[in-house]
């Protein structure tokens, strides 16, 4: 089994309690990448305090091979009821509606988003049915969230979700699991401190090897373009300041792997990893990887730089104030979980958001942004690099 390098980061970078400006601070028969239970740069010292007594009343779809709906600690939240659940599938509707302790069961989404009596739902399923998902719990007048990527290669689909969610005035977020790693967590509050000023330089890397694609709905893994699944990179750039990314060139290396030559998907796609430089809104670059044809160092990465400091594995930097880098306590009900201990912290910032009648962290416009610029990257690599522009959201 390939070392967790989550895991490493996390027991390595993060016994310190705070980081100071200048200073060094199932269904598969193989383990799947990111889904064990990881350690999660908390701060002990507090406690989760319930500010509301109102609960969501939560619809979740979808319990495939990740087990993704029950995944985020949804039916453990204290401010969450989960009234309904589903998947196309009757066994695994029966082991979702176990693992989320709910006895109301419908045999689709479609059927789900018509009972009155759920006011969000977390789409769980396939990532191409995601966008035309969202959309028909949005229609339905319920708060929505998904797994990633937010569309799935239609930039189509991008501008249809974006519209209905600011017409909706109803909550959507993608729940990316990069944003809440201790690493990029840490960035984030030391660039909203001024510990990087301006960001010239970012890195993302998002590396997931298996010799054969893991099993998926309608085969939709197999040989699909890295670049339509980039946001667990992009967010190495848009989740550490909200910025996006203007142009990009990128360039594809055909595929080793056997079921992923282009004969062998649906998608016709040769390429197993693409690298994409892209330009971003504030004018510097970025560099963003994603590759199933690489073992080794797996997992999701980065590094940034700006012209007060840098992080690469630690910050760097000329300033001297210190910024507190710990994530705040979930309730005592709700596990960091895995991926970097971000899962739990995904499921809590949605259900917060609106109990607290905001935009969650990830909302639209970052969602897109993450997404988009990788579907953009792809059609760079089919014309040999040429440099192309992105759609800019903002929300």
């Amino acid at each position: 089994m390939p070392v967790d390098r989550r895991r490493f980061l996390s027991s390595a970078l993060w016994g310190a309690a705070a980081v100071g400006f200048g200073k060094t601070a199932g269904e598969a028969q193989v383990p799947i990448q990111g889904f064990d239970d990881t350690t999660s740069n908390a701060d002990t010292s507090k406690v989760w305090q319930q500010t509301s007594d109102r609960k969501i009343r939560m619809g979740i779809v979808g319990y495939g091979l990740c087990r993704w709906g029950a995944a985020f600690g949804l039916q453990d939240h204290p401010n969450v009821e989960v009234v309904a659940v589903s998947d196309l599938f009757p066994d695994r509707c029966a082991e979702l509606a176990k693992a989320c302790r709910c006895p109301k069961t419908y045999p689709s989404l479609e059927e789900l988003v018509k009972d009155d009596q759920i006011e969000a739902v977390f789409v769980a399923t396939d990532a191409p049915s995601h966008a035309a998902q969202v959309l028909e719990v949005l229609k339905h007048g319920k708060h929505a969230a998904s797994a990633v990527p937010a569309v799935f290669g239609s930039l189509e689909d991008a501008e249809k979700l974006y519209e209905a969610v600011k017409d909706s005035g109803l909550n959507y977020m993608m729940f990316e699991t990069s944003v809440f790693h201790d690493d990029l967590y840490a960035m984030r509050k030391i660039y909203e401190a001024g510990g990087f000023g301006h960001l010239i330089y970012s890195e993302g890397e998002y590396y997931h090897y298996f010799a054969e694609p893991l099993p998926s709905y309608k085969d939709w893994r197999v040989g699909t373009p890295p670049q339509w699944y980039p946001t667990h990179s992009n967010a190495y750039y848009v989740g550490v300041g909200g910025g996006s990314f203007a142009e990009v060139s990128c360039l594809g290396i055909p595929s080793v792997i056997e079921m992923l030559q282009p004969e062998n998907n649906a998608f016709k796609n040769a390429f197993g990893t693409e690298i994409a430089l892209l330009r971003t809104s504030e004018g510097g670059m970025a560099r963003m990887a994603v590759s199933w044809d690489t073992p080794g160092a797996l997992g999701e990465m980065g590094r940034i730089r700006g012209v007060k400091g840098a992080f690469y594995g630690s910050y760097k930097g000329l300033t001297e104030t210190t910024v507190d880098v710990r994530k705040p306590p979930l309730p005592p009900t709700v596990s960091a979980g895995g991926h970097g201990g971000s899962q739990g912290y995904l499921g809590h910032e949605f259900v917060m958001s609106i109990i607290e009648a905001r935009k969650p962290l990830v909302d639209i416009a970052w969602s897109l942004n993450m997404t988009v610029p990788g579907i953009v990257a792809h059609q760079s690599a089919l014309k040999d690099g040429e440099l192309l522009k992105i759609p800019q959201y903002k929300f």
